[in-house]
């Protein structure tokens, strides 16, 4: 890139923001083209800020995929609120995203607040997601009542999963960063190391897979991530339950429940890597772990993770 070229281009950190299930994570895998975050119907599927970071010729947007904003209920939650709201602070922009299935929620009325009260006032573009589930009268309302909630903001119609308006999202996103270099390699599309991305898709089958409150119990911890030559890697994982009953529904009866999590994890992290995986899992009780401070930094929470 010549300097002519530098002085062109533009470089910065959009913090993605939105309340659980609004199709955060959907949103960046598909504007990446990549799978890079954890994806499930079931809400508080990311826990931690992770980048998404897409490179093109003119630009370098960098992605910060944040925990639904949500009622807390333990420390897990706690922290989880904490750190999504963290990446306002830091942003060159902000990207709300919102569901056009339904008029905006005291939730977001929080969020719209939160990003009047941020100390850098970032831009803000509202990402009106799920369009394709709406009339268009009911479209051109939800609009109206977004840009109200937040009248400096762009309101952009999308779909995540059909690609709708994606292009516009992406040019407006550009514009609203600041002119300067790249801060990340062009092969690199996100923060996690791979054994990182593969404790999410872990989980990411595990909720898939299980219903009722036992989702939201569990951890993941990697406890082995071995490169094997031809053979492929080997992973081996512990997925960490708060009560016994849980413990076994994970596990399921003959084993079978743990099986279809592990064979769902396996296809998903292989499609990542790109090679064979060897994926062995086990499950472990630690009561209440959600509220237990000692273990949430073991697995990353907090102010401790790196």
């Amino acid at each position: 890139m010549d300097q002519s070229e530098q002085l062109n281009h533009r470089a910065g950190f959009v913090a993605v923001i939105g309340h659980p299930n609004v199709g955060k994570s959907t949103l960046i895998n598909a504007l990446l083209g990549q799978k890079v975050a954890a994806v499930s119907p079931k809400p508080q599927t990311t826990r931690r800020n992770q980048l998404g970071i897409l490179t093109l010729d003119i630009a370098q947007i960098i992605f910060t995929d944040t925990p639904g904003l949500h009622e807390e209920r333990n420390k897990l939650g706690e922290l989880m609120n904490t750190e999504a709201l963290s990446a306002l602070d830091d942003a060159d922009a902000i990207l709300f995203v919102v569901t056009a299935e339904t008029a905006p929620t005291q939730e977001d009325r929080v969020l719209a607040k939160r990003i009047y009260l941020s100390a850098k006032h970032p831009p803000t573009v509202v990402a009106l997601n799920k369009v394709d589930r709406v009339e268009a009268e009911g479209l051109e309302r939800r609009k109206e009542e977004y840009q109200q909630l937040l009248e400096a903001a762009q309101v952009v119609p999308i779909s995540a999963l059909s690609g709708r308006g994606l292009e516009e999202l992406r040019a407006q996103l550009i514009t609203m960063l600041p002119e300067g270099p790249a801060y990340y390699p062009e092969d690199q599309v996100t923060d996690l190391y791979e054994r990182q991305i593969a404790a999410n898709l872990i989980r990411e089958s595990a909720l898939n897979n299980l219903h009722q409150e036992v989702p939201h119990g569990i951890a993941i911890r990697v406890d082995n991530f071995k490169e094997r030559g031809d053979k492929g890697a080997l992973i081996e994982a512990t997925l960490l339950v708060e009560r016994e009953s849980h413990k076994a529904i994970v596990i399921g009866r003959g084993g079978e429940m743990i099986k279809k999590i592990g064979i769902d994890a396996r296809a998903e992290i292989e499609k990542m890597s790109g090679r064979k995986v060897f994926l062995n899992l086990r499950v472990k009780t630690r009561k209440d772990w959600r509220d237990d401070e000692n273990v949430l930094e073991r697995f990353g929470y907090g102010a401790k993770k790196n």
